[in-house]
């Protein structure tokens, strides 16, 4: 027995280093796959979205186990490095899994697993080819993370892009696509400044590859490294763009609130890209002499304070959701721009208690508003104030895209239902809000916190408490006035219709809040390591150019006579 547990380990060694090309090409497979099944075959490819993405999960978290695992000389260390096509940094495609893309993925694979459950239970049947277009986002999304060059940056962003295309009109409707041409519309212009933005930096330094740019930017002329700054600002502003910054972040809120309920959820992880690109990009090239770190803090806060301003003035959850989201992207950026490796910290943390919650809030609109139309179109029919109407005309208003087979898709009523929904409604606005005990304080706290223990950073450090406080409680106006409006007011005649298959997702993405919460300790300690790396990016430099090539198989050898 010892023997096989060896032979396990040796073997599990030996294939760790080529999983970090796993969470790219497992989704790109399936998604191939299911286009080839056809439309006839909707419950198979179902199935197959739901085993893809708990194997997606599987493998995010033992590549997220891989780069935290002690240094014995074995192990990546906390970089580990794949050239696909066998070619040496910078001349080839470079993967590269750190602590900071390793937890991104793997919240990706948390997020992502629970959507493709949720999205068997109906919504999956609202359109076409909705399974196929989450595996291409998902793949353009965990591509992004792990690329170790700009170019490649830039087409993953273009396939996550083009399949977010389709999801976002999925289910059809004319306000989906009012929402989806502001849309596209603005990433067509953020994708065109990336490029711009990627031939000049070209121009300058020779190379796209992130880990062999570090080097070359800090070492350019003076004449020179204002070319690089200019590129840097422009890619900066196509990042800006896709996180969802002020001013240009007008699209997000539309294009949220018109997405069906797992897209929604899914789409919370868009910002969070752009919010990576950022870290990664700055860290890398332009920490060495703190360029942009006003702006960033400038338009963070900016972002902050409108979000948390148009949050005061909606009443709709939505809305409110899509808003909730812009607050995460601000505080991250501002956070990013105060450059203090404690308050990254926090804000690591932070994004991954503040991306679930937003996601687990965006599944349960749908189940809240499809109980109240349902209740309200029944209380409307009894009084005789509506007109009359057939009984599966009871449908409630998110199904009105449905196929005519829609009533078949309710489960049956749970007595505790209203109970489920309301404990879940005043999990997310704790989380979201950030109120003690659970995750999202936690990440506020260790912020303030590393905020308090530097009081240099003043003024722009206690703008960013202020506001971060502030938005927190005009977060708890609107989800008190919300809950008010949703729960005390209850419909007479009917019970909340909820699934196995739509209570799972919620509760698992909230459980893994709790498991935040309760782990914080070790979730912070990683946040810290993380931290500490981006400060120091002589440890991806170092671990991407170092990166040593497969050797190539001995050819067989015929004897001869």
């Amino acid at each position: 027995m010892d023997q096989l547990f060896r032979l396990l380990d040796r073997l599990l060694e030996a294939t760790m280093p080529h999983l970090v090309a796993a969470p790219i090409l497992l989704p790109l497979l399936t998604a191939a796959l299911m286009l080839m099944l056809g439309e006839q075959r909707r419950q198979l490819k179902a199935i197959l979205s739901v085993v893809s993405g708990l194997a997606g999960l599987l493998v995010a978290l033992a590549l997220l186990r891989w780069v935290n695992a002690p240094d014995t000389g074995t192990g990546p260390g906390s970089v580990g490095v794949y050239l696909p096509g066998n070619w040496p940094a910078p001349f080839g495609i470079v993967l590269v899994a750190d602590r900071l893309s390793s937890m991104m993925v793997a919240l990706t694979g948390v997020v992502a697993f629970a959507v493709s459950l949720y999205s068997t239970s109906r919504w999956d049947r609202a359109g076409v080819h909705f399974h196929p277009l989450l595996q291409l986002q998902l793949m353009g999304l965990n591509g992004a993370f792990l690329t170790g060059d700009l170019f490649n940056l830039f087409v993953f962003f273009e396939v996550m892009l083009a399949a977010s295309y389709g999801l976002l009109l999925h289910g059809s409707g004319k306000h989906r696509v009012r929402a989806g041409l502001h849309y596209i519309a603005i990433n067509l212009a953020a994708s065109a400044l990336f490029l711009v933005g990627a031939a000049l930096m070209y121009g300058v330094t020779g190379t796209l590859n992130m880990a062999d740019l570090s080097a070359r930017i800090a070492e350019l002329p003076p004449g020179d490294l204002g070319l690089a700054r200019a590129a840097g600002a422009i890619l900066a502003v196509a990042f800006f763009a896709k996180a969802g910054a002020w001013p240009l972040n007008f699209w997000l809120v539309p294009a949220y609130t018109a997405a069906v309920s797992p897209v929604g959820a899914v789409f919370t992880l868009l910002t969070k890209l752009g919010v990576y690109t950022l870290l990664r990009v700055w860290s890398l090239f332009y920490a060495f002499d703190g360029f942009g770190e006003n702006v960033l803090t400038g338009i963070g806060l900016s972002t902050l304070f409108l979000a948390a301003w148009g949050l005061i003035g909606t009443q709709r959850l939505s809305n409110i959701a899509g808003f909730s989201v812009l607050i995460s992207a601000g505080t991250l950026i501002a956070a990013i721009g105060l450059g203090l490796p404690g308050i990254w910290a926090g804000a690591l943390y932070y994004m991954l208690s503040s991306t679930l919650a937003a996601a687990a809030f965006f599944l349960l609109i749908d189940m809240i508003e499809r109980w109240r139309n349902a209740g309200a179109s029944i209380a409307a029919y009894e009084s005789g104030d509506a007109a009359p109407f057939l009984a599966e005309d009871l449908r409630p208003m998110t199904e009105v895209n449905l196929d005519d087979d829609a009533q078949a898709l309710y489960g049956r009523a749970i007595p505790a239902g209203v109970a489920f929904l309301g404990l879940a409604f005043t999990a997310s606005a704790v989380l979201l809000a950030g109120l003690p005990p659970l995750s999202g304080f936690l990440g506020k706290f260790a912020m303030l916190s590393a905020v308090m223990a530097a009081p240099w950073v003043y003024p722009s450090g206690w703008i960013f408490v202020a506001l971060m406080l502030v938005a927190g409680f005009f977060m708890l106006v609107a989800f008190s006035r919300a809950g008010i409006r949703h729960f005390w007011t209850l419909p007479e005649g009917t019970q909340p219709t909820l699934r196995a298959l739509e209570v799972g997702p919620v509760v698992l993405l909230l459980g893994v809040c709790l498991a935040l919460t309760v782990g914080a300790g070790r979730v912070m300690e990683h946040a810290r390591a993380t931290a500490k790396d981006l400060r120091s990016p002589e440890v991806y430099r170092d671990a991407v150019m170092s990166a040593e090539q497969k050797p190539a198989p001995a050819k067989a050898t015929e004897d001869k006579p």
